[in-house]
């Protein structure tokens, strides 16, 4: 895939309408639909700052949740979860969309950004078009939940040519959704010139560099629960990586492959032809691979569980692995001393309970310490970092779990691939 995109500064915006997809998609007060944490919205903010500056009118659009704009749809899903039917009223339904309403990321955009930012009640109705319509040079409007619209996750192209025809150019800086071909991702750069905004710019710089030419040793750490959704990315790293490092539930699924005794591990059965292929593949290519030499096993899934080190292949039943041992820790840690990039996905264990996170936090502790480039993927590693106060000390942390994930895997992401090339 080309990584080398075109970006807002090598166009002209000034008196142009820009629809802007951001990734708004925030943690809110289950209770008070209050924002937990803004720093989605802060990411996009050198993006919509520099359009209004250089004389746009930002349009600016997101989803938020996973709404079910069909009421039929919104039925069938709740009573597969198990709801009763009988209960599952109209009016219930509304409430659940009402609480994905972007209002409150309008609210604090225009905190942050100090000026206004009108919202819209839809997302191409009469309302959107007509504020759209109506915006001036240095104004900024945030169109309603991108989900609302049953045309959006379809990429149903007469609803992202509308929303196309209201603006006259596209910039995509939602890095989190750019893995995903829907309407606001894709679909609009059919009808529109379509560039990147400075957040993904900087995600296919660094990343993107990382897999194509990376400063060596490139060292990537691997961790998460399970070998079936990482199997794509390993099966890529091993063609450009010096060594890869297994830890988290996967590493579990390895050591039975092995012969290995796991208790009452994660296991993914299924996946252990393919583990062994990784560890032949490994060696055939001069790759190092790393898997744990001994395990903190734990008698329950519980923050306080009793919890002993046992050598890994050697956990007794009723027992089950929730992080790396001491001597796994000492192992990993010296594998990235010397590294000239580092990529890291996935704990290293149930980093939730302090008693099962030293193995996630003397990595990252590790990666505080080396010189090399460190990249840290997204979801549960990003989240580990920040809590253990380590995010500055990063190279770079991305804002997409999934897309950096396929990133990883050498997949194309069609809100990249849809972008003019540079």
């Amino acid at each position: 895939m080309n990584y080398n995109k075109k970006t807002v500064k090598d166009i002209d915006v000034k008196g142009k309408k820009v629809l802007c997809r951001c990734d708004f998609n925030v943690p809110q007060d289950k209770k008070t639909g209050a924002i937990t944490d803004d720093k989605r919205i802060v990411a996009a903010l050198p993006t919509i700052k520099y359009l209004l500056e250089q004389g746009a009118a930002v349009i600016a659009c997101s989803h938020l949740g996973k709404p079910e704009p069909s009421f039929e749809k919104w039925v069938k899903k709740q009573t597969e979860k198990g709801k009763d039917p009988a209960e599952l009223t109209e009016e219930k339904w509304k409430k659940t969309m009402a609480a994905l309403t972007l209002a409150p990321v309008a609210k604090r955009l225009s905190e942050l950004l100090g000026q206004e930012v009108i919202m819209a009640s839809d997302v191409v109705g009469p309302d959107a078009q007509a504020k759209a319509a109506a915006l001036q040079p240095g104004q900024i409007m945030l169109l309603e939940n991108t989900r609302f619209e049953k045309g959006e996750t379809k990429n149903d192209p007469a609803f992202a040519k509308t929303m196309a025809d209201m603006a006259d150019v596209y910039v995509s800086d939602a890095f989190g959704a750019v893995h995903r071909a829907h309407a606001s991702t894709a679909g609009v750069a059919e009808y529109l010139p379509a560039v990147s905004g400075f957040l993904i710019q900087k995600e296919l710089e660094i990343i993107g560099g990382a897999l194509a030419n990376p400063k060596r040793p490139l060292v990537a750490i691997l961790g998460g629960s399970k070998v079936s959704s990482k199997i794509g990315v390993i099966n890529n790293l091993l063609e450009i990586a010096d060594t890869i490092i297994i830890g988290g539930g996967m590493a579990y699924t390895f050591s039975a492959a092995k012969g290995g005794k796991v208790g009452d591990s994660l296991l993914e059965a299924d996946w252990m032809d393919y583990a062994n292929e990784m560890v032949e593949k490994a060696a055939a290519k001069g790759v190092k691979l790393l898997l744990p030499i001994d395990t903190v096993v734990a008698d329950a899934f519980d923050a306080n569980a009793n919890h002993k080190v046992v050598p890994t292949g050697e956990i007794p039943d009723g027992w089950q692995g929730l992080d790396i041992g001491p001597d796994t820790v000492k192992l990993y840690c010296d594998a990235v001393k010397d590294a000239g990039t580092v990529i890291w996905n996935g704990p290293m264990g149930v980093f939730e309970f302090p008693a099962f996170a030293k193995g996630t936090e003397a990595v990252a502790e590790a990666l505080s310490k080396t010189k090399a480039i460190t990249i840290i993927g997204g979801g549960d590693s990003a989240a580990a970092v920040q809590q253990l106060g380590y995010a500055d000390k990063m190279t770079h942390i991305s804002t997409g779990g999934g897309a950096s994930l396929e990133f990883m895997e050498g997949k194309e992401l069609p809100g990249v691939a849809c972008l003019l090339d540079a």
